[in-house]
């Protein structure tokens, strides 16, 4: 069930870079909607990568890591459902609250 966890926040990861992507295209049509798209995953990727990835060399301490991973994936929601996916945001917000829950009680926010 932990190694399960971990693979499902990997998943969450992934779908919110998806999330920004859609996002980015809903805001433009034509050259600038795809330079979104393409643009938005990408520099959530980095802060990501930058800030919360285990390797990080600038990982943030626990406390701020945690919120700000927590805050990533509310921020994916967010751009998911201003996309027009409302069903798809809530259904995401809730799999993020159930893994964020398992983080807790598996202790796993530090891997």
């Amino acid at each position: 069930m932990r190694q399960l966890n971990l693979a499902l926040k990997f998943v969450l990861e992934l779908a919110a870079l998806v999330a920004f992507g859609l996002w980015g295209a809903s805001l433009s049509d034509g050259v600038t909607g795809v330079l979104l798209a393409i643009g938005l995953p990408v520099l959530a990727a980095g802060l990501w990568g930058t800030l919360a990835a285990p390797r990080a060399r600038r990982r943030l301490p626990h406390r701020s890591r945690v919120q700000f991973e927590l805050g990533f994936f509310l921020a994916a929601a967010v751009a998911l459902w201003r996309a027009g996916f409302a069903t798809a945001a809530a259904v995401f917000a809730a799999i993020v609250i159930v893994n964020g829950f398992l983080l807790t009680t598996f202790d796993q926010w530090e891997m």
